[in-house]
């Protein structure tokens, strides 16, 4: 039976699922309405549906690091509210989302969600997450995920902080993969998660990123009437000394190291670069946040209340 745009939409007005997926359970029902809601009812789609518009921006980020320490994933996801994101079947399955992430072969979230479940391979992960919703209560979202697999000899290090308010996940590049690694891998990944650097190195700064940075730093020089009868080489030096101390504090290996702040982090990776034995340097870093930049739902109990009365 030809399924036409006026089914779709009636589907889609009595069950509130998305409009591929109505397409999809009208196909498989060979157009029976009954069929259909049925078939989105099973796979959690007609209740997660209704869910949809709500905010989810609490939740947590959870990291999957393999055995054989040759692939790590970190993945967030997100909830309405943060009684659910502590909930233990909510924790299961964001850990299982980081599992499937790690195994993933998706270029990116589109594709990661059209891909089968790898608890139940008659689902496909948006199918799956539907079904979160339908248990749960509450919209939820896989906002990201990032993959590492390890091309160098070395470790991944994985840091959780908060529950899982903030993850971390690091590549170490180094001959000798020793334990040491591992420590100074959460360390490193610890301070990540606190001052979270916008780069590594100062190599790995973009020049405009620098010549934008240097413009600015210029235009607040030049306004400052201070620095009215400053010749333009002093002016030159100010510049060049504030961009010098705001690259320190952008640049992860410039930064004082948190736990001993008479060294910097690569005064502290050169130490344990010395006792393993072989140089080690910071291959790659991810850093996730649970909601950043993201907008937040604004509790209003009353209002809650009655809209539950109605």
């Amino acid at each position: 039976m030809a399924i036409t745009a006026a089914m779709v939409k009636e589907l889609r007005e009595m069950t509130g699922a998305g409009m591929m997926d109505c397409k999809k359970a009208l196909t498989e029902a060979d157009g029976n309405m009954e069929k259909a809601v049925e078939i989105l009812r099973e796979k959690g789609l007609a209740a997660s549906a209704k869910k949809a518009g709500r905010i989810a921006s609490e939740g947590m980020v959870e990291i999957f690091l393999s055995e054989d320490n040759k692939v790590g994933a970190i993945v967030e996801v997100n909830s309405e509210t943060d009684f659910v994101a502590k909930n233990q079947v909510f924790r299961d399955y964001v850990a299982a989302v980081a599992k499937q992430a790690a195994e993933s072969t998706a270029a990116d979230i589109d594709a990661f969600f059209d891909e089968k479940w790898a608890l139940d391979t008659q689902f496909t992960v948006r199918e799956a997450l539907s079904q979160q919703v339908a248990v749960i209560g509450e919209n939820l979202n896989i906002r990201r995920f990032e993959k590492f697999e390890k091309a160098q000899a070395g470790k991944l290090v994985s840091y959780i902080h908060g529950g899982g308010r903030i993850g971390v996940m690091i590549e170490l590049a180094c001959e000798n993969e020793a334990e040491e690694l591992v420590e100074l891998g959460k360390n490193i990944a610890m301070q990540v998660a606190a001052l979270n650097p916008k780069f590594i190195t100062e190599a790995d700064v973009p020049a405009e990123f620098i010549a934008k940075e240097t413009e600015i730093l210029t235009i607040q020089a030049k306004n400052d009437p201070k620095n009215a009868k400053k010749p333009d080489n002093i002016i030159a030096k100010m510049i060049e000394g504030r961009l010098k101390k705001e690259l320190k504090e952008m640049c992860l290996v410039e930064q004082p190291y948190v736990k001993d702040t008479d060294m910097t982090v690569q005064q502290y990776i050169e130490s344990v670069a010395k006792a393993v034995g072989a140089p080690i340097s910071i291959a790659r870093i991810v850093r996730f946040e649970t909601g950043e930049g993201m907008e937040k739902k604004e509790e209003n109990f009353a209002e809650e209340v009655a809209k539950a009365m109605n």
